[in-house]
């Protein structure tokens, strides 16, 4: 079972990575993910992607303490917004979709500000 959760950590890595420069692919979940997969199957990869620089004091906190930084629930809160303003706007999608991505979008803020701080 360890060689398939490998896997799918690097899998979920990845579509982590590619969501930092995509839109509407989110980061943080798939990191997370990564890092839960990691830690069941690669104690080396989960200090490794616990280090890195960007998201791994982040999702250390996360893990460790279940906080959230102040400054990541700003930027969260602002990019969902962003996100749900211009799917409103410029998106020419049907309006069913528009609602249910702005309830799980609001869904998902809610969810970060209501988390502890750091």
């Amino acid at each position: 079972m360890k060689p398939i959760l490998f896997i799918f950590g690097w899998i979920f890595f990845a579509l982590g990575v590619i969501g930092a420069f995509l839109p509407i692919l989110p980061t943080t979940p798939f990191l997370l993910l990564a890092a839960f997969l990691f830690s069941k199957s690669s104690p080396r990869f989960h200090a490794w992607l616990l280090s890195l620089p960007l998201a791994g004091r982040a999702m250390s906190d996360w893990n460790e303490r279940r906080v959230i930084r102040p400054r990541a629930k700003l930027l969260c809160s602002t990019m969902i917004i962003f996100s749900l303003v211009m799917i409103w706007l410029k998106a020419p999608v049907y309006v069913a979709l528009k609602v249910a991505l702005t309830l799980v979008l609001g869904g998902v803020m809610i969810f970060v500000n209501l988390q502890k701080n750091r």
